[in-house]
């Protein structure tokens, strides 16, 4: 299908830079040129792919292979992005369904929804070298503080965020949330974590170093997917999966300031570094829109295969 032109147009003044998308329903990573909207390769993965990751060198991505309901993944890919090439696909069993995915000091963090933890792959010696339970339902998502000296889960079933201190050895605090905690980001100064309930239209702010939630407000959304702070900490972003909604949230009020259509199935969302626009996946619609930040509208879609969620950015 051929792009819009106005979309097109738009699309030329954007740098020049690889956008990776996973492509649940087509099972595979696609590359994609930003400047010209054009899918350059896809690569096969494994089963309906969900989140990826990669290599603080830029070398390498992971890629988490979920699966669906009736058949469960488990594996792990590991793509060389030069050769554009799964160059291994990793057998996690017997975790599974790993999900969120994370890279950190040489090694990626998954968790295995599955399996109520998270485990750590070591890429060099191509094993799993450790692995930690949360004791808590659907442990889903996972990132790592900028000082790498804590690590969080979003765990849905449980309707709970996991704090775990790497220096006090591994030491857990349970978090209670609002319900089915899934999207979530560490506000860009380390001193707070949002995460957006998928179920009951709240977001619930923790402050990190006293380890306990000290607001919350009512976005008003149907079912939160996704949810990403801006560089600047201004403002979050929220994907309403079930509404179709892309939510601008002013952090300093905690207000909802805008909602522009985002297509069927909103769910992925990344920030470019320079908080110029933000790619958000409409999965329902085969479509990765293109969000100017500064005027908060769409100026451009993007075509990466069927089903797109997770992505990455490479320069």
């Amino acid at each position: 299908m051929r792009l819009p032109a106005l979309f097109l147009l738009c699309l030329t003044a954007l740098p020049a830079q690889t956008l990776l998308v996973l492509n649940k329903e087509d099972s595979n990573l696609a590359f994609l040129d930003v400047k010209t909207g054009k899918v350059t390769t896809t690569v096969p993965v494994g089963f309906q792919p969900h989140e990826i990751t990669v290599s603080g060198d830029g070398k390498f991505a992971f890629v988490s292979n979920y699966g669906n309901g009736p058949q469960p993944g488990n594996t792990i890919s590991m793509i060389d992005l030069a050769a554009k090439k799964e160059l291994r696909r990793v057998d996690v069993s017997p975790l599974g369904r790993p999900h969120g995915i994370f890279w950190s000091e040489g090694k990626v963090l998954f968790t295995s929804e599955a399996n109520k933890l998270i485990a750590r792959y070591d890429p060099v010696a191509n094993r799993m070298d450790w692995m930690l339970g949360t004791g808590q339902n659907t442990t889903h998502m996972v990132a790592v503080s900028r000082d790498r000296s804590q690590i969080y889960t979003a765990n849905i079933g449980a309707n709970t965020i996991t704090i775990i201190d790497v220096a006090k050895n591994y030491e857990e605090t349970v978090v209670p949330v609002g319900k089915g905690p899934e999207g979530f980001d560490l506000s860009p100064d380390g001193k707070q974590l949002w995460a957006a309930h998928s179920q009951d239209g709240g977001v619930s702010i923790i402050d990190l170093n006293a380890k306990k939630v000290t607001g919350n407000f009512d976005a008003g959304t149907k079912r939160s997917n996704r949810l990403k702070f801006t560089p600047d900490g201004k403002t979050v972003l929220i994907s309403d999966l079930a509404a179709g909604e892309l939510l601008f949230i002013d952090v300093a009020t905690r207000k909802v300031v805008k909602k522009i259509p985002a297509g069927k199935s909103t769910e992925g969302i990344l920030i470019t570094p320079d908080g110029a626009t933000a790619y958000v996946a409409a999965n329902g619609d085969n479509v990765i829109l293109v969000v100017d930040l500064k005027s908060r509208s769409v100026t451009g879609k993007l075509e990466p295969g069927k089903g797109p969620d997770g992505m990455a950015l490479l320069p």
